[in-house]
């Protein structure tokens, strides 16, 4: 048994029995020999086994799937002595697990032979991640088509957050996502979504907003608009328009130019917008609406393969439907 390599994670299901996994455990025994003598047992068992990390080694000795002279030891830093022989169990790890194929309701809003596009939910996570190495996107592409197993990260080719919603374009042949990949760097695929902020609208209806986005030098947990001269980031530019204004919040389309991570939410917030819903970047639930108010309504782009301008779109979610109407905005006004 052996872990992925790292740019392929996996992560345990859920649907997995015990039993199944048991199966999956192999036994191996080892010897302390006089180099090793007074070695931590995490150590030790780096050198006596190197095809495994010490992280993952560390994780089985406090599992207590490792054993000393016949007795458990959940001590990483317990000290080994020359000639005793232990037994370790090398259990899959959630990372091993994580490219495992799970059968799940996708909705599908264009399929051809070599690219998909999906209308993902909010609270789908897209990628194996830590806290989440199953149930993912990745996992219901892999059980959704035989195609995906052959391809990096089972054909996607960009992401949305957790709780965003909204369309996504996956491939089904190596051609269409190394086509892919190199359109969305040329910014050559739309990507528009809709989103409620806190607020009215301030400013003019249409405005770009341009800040480089990076780790939050206060927070390492967030990213914020950062100044290029003095913090690690990349360029960001975002285009708003507002479709409807109240007193409480505005509705918005924003278009990204570049795809950053978490840009749409971290421009609104920088100009006193903070998405509903967002707490990270310093929105509140409201409207009834408890995760962002962002979904990716629009996704248009030439086909990579055949040239076919492809123009599609997804109704607003019921959710931030609701929370529009509650506030009273009319997302058919404009």
């Amino acid at each position: 048994m052996s872990t992925p390599p790292s740019a392929q994670p996996g992560p345990e299901t859920e649907a997995d029995e015990p039993s199944e996994l048991q199966e999956e455990c192999e036994q191996r025994e080892f010897a302390v020999d006089a180099a090793l003598h007074g070695l931590r047992l995490d150590r030790a068992l780096a050198q006596l086994i190197p095809e495994f990390s010490r992280s993952y080694l560390q994780q089985l000795v406090e599992e207590g799937a490792v054993e000393l002279q016949g007795r458990p030891v959940r001590k990483p830093s317990t000290a080994v002595q020359a000639g005793q022989r232990g037994r370790i169990e090398l259990r899959p790890t959630p990372q091993s697990q994580a490219f495992r194929p799970e059968a799940m309701d996708l909705r599908v809003v264009h399929e051809d032979e070599h690219l998909a596009v999906i209308d993902k939910p909010a609270g789908l996570v897209v990628h194996p991640a830590p806290g989440h190495w199953s149930g993912t996107l990745l996992n219901g592409l892999l059980a959704r088509d035989a195609r995906a197993a052959a391809l990096p990260r089972a054909g996607i080719v960009h992401r949305l957050d957790r709780d965003t919603s909204g369309l996504m374009v996956v491939a089904r042949s190596r051609q269409a996502m190394d086509a892919l990949v190199r359109m969305i760097a040329a910014r050559e695929v739309s990507r528009q979504y809709l989103a409620i902020g806190h607020r009215a609208w301030s400013g003019p209806a249409g405005r770009v907003v341009e800040g480089a986005i990076g780790r939050d030098p206060r927070n390492r947990l967030r990213m914020a608009v950062v100044d290029l001269a003095q913090h690690p980031g990349k360029p960001a530019r975002t285009r708003f328009d507002l479709l409807d204004d109240a007193e409480r919040g505005c509705l918005v389309r924003c278009t990204l130019d570049t795809g950053r991570t978490h840009q749409i939410r971290v421009h609104m917030a920088s100009i006193g917008h903070p998405l509903v819903g967002d707490e990270t970047y310093g929105g509140a639930p409201a409207g009834g609406l408890h995760r962002q108010a962002l979904h990716a309504f629009r996704l248009a782009f030439a086909h990579p393969m055949t040239g076919q301008a492809l123009d599609l779109r997804s109704a607003l979610p019921e959710d931030i439907a609701a929370a529009a109407v509650a506030w009273g905005l009319d997302y058919n006004r404009r």
